[in-house]
């Protein structure tokens, strides 16, 4: 009996190892069309005002303009999808950077998703449910973009003072939030995490690489103290 129930748990497991490697084999398809596609519809705008309507600025300023704008954000095109990608996941990374606001809007439903369906970061459950946050997420911001773009002057102009400045919080409440979340699970690596990020931020470091040493340097001390637990299991 015991060994027909392994036979099945074996068989539900390759079923679903197939699912999701057709599942990642379309997030691999499509997310590399759109956001090509996305790639091509972001230069067809300069490209009409320089070649149609003949207002190109000439290509010292254009050249002048990348360096400048790379040089200040470039190492964020490599920094970014290293940092998001464990908790975003395959198809989630493809969506995120697709539809953008990904450390304020995808990150944070993402991990609330996943929260909300007690998944374990990095499993195909939690991959799962971070791309569907992600994508109501992204949906109900199309919506508001489209309001907004509308009717958001006006809004603007009747919000009381005081509503107006406290729209500055929402980005620190949105962190402190999606920290609590996890670090009500261990709070010992929570407060690794905040003793680092304090030190980190107020270190004298390039501001640019503050973020990804913060990631980094945490994760190296949570997996320290985890193989550091598990010897000390071992030889007990």
């Amino acid at each position: 009996m015991s060994v027909r129930k392994e036979v099945e748990s074996t068989g539900v497991d390759e079923e679903q190892s197939s699912s999701m490697e057709t599942f990642h084999d379309k997030s691999h398809f499509w997310g590399r069309l759109t956001l090509w596609m996305v790639v091509v519809a972001s230069l067809l705008p300069p490209l009409y005002f320089s070649f149609i309507l003949d207002a190109h600025p000439g290509w010292g300023a254009i050249i002048g303009g990348l360096i400048g704008y790379a040089s200040f954000i470039g190492i964020m095109w490599f920094l970014e999808p290293i940092t998001f990608y464990p908790t975003l996941g395959r198809s989630g990374t493809y969506l995120a950077f697709l539809t953008g606001n990904i450390a304020n809007m995808c990150l944070p439903c993402s991990a609330s998703a996943q929260e909300s369906v007690g998944a374990e970061p990095g499993s195909r459950k939690a991959e799962i449910a971070g791309t569907l946050g992600i994508t109501a997420a992204s949906l109900v911001n199309i919506l508001v973009i489209i309001a907004v773009v509308f009717s958001g002057s006006y809004i603007i102009m009747i919000l009381p003072e005081p509503v107006e400045q406290a729209l500055n919080l929402i980005l620190p409440a949105i962190y402190g939030g999606v920290l609590g979340q996890f670090a009500l699970k261990k709070p010992l690596y929570g407060l690794i995490a905040i003793t680092l990020g304090m030190a980190i931020l107020f270190a004298p470091i390039y501001s640019l690489i503050k973020i990804v040493l913060c990631v980094v340097s945490t994760v190296a001390v949570c997996l320290y103290l985890e193989k550091l637990k598990e010897s000390k299991a071992r030889h007990e």
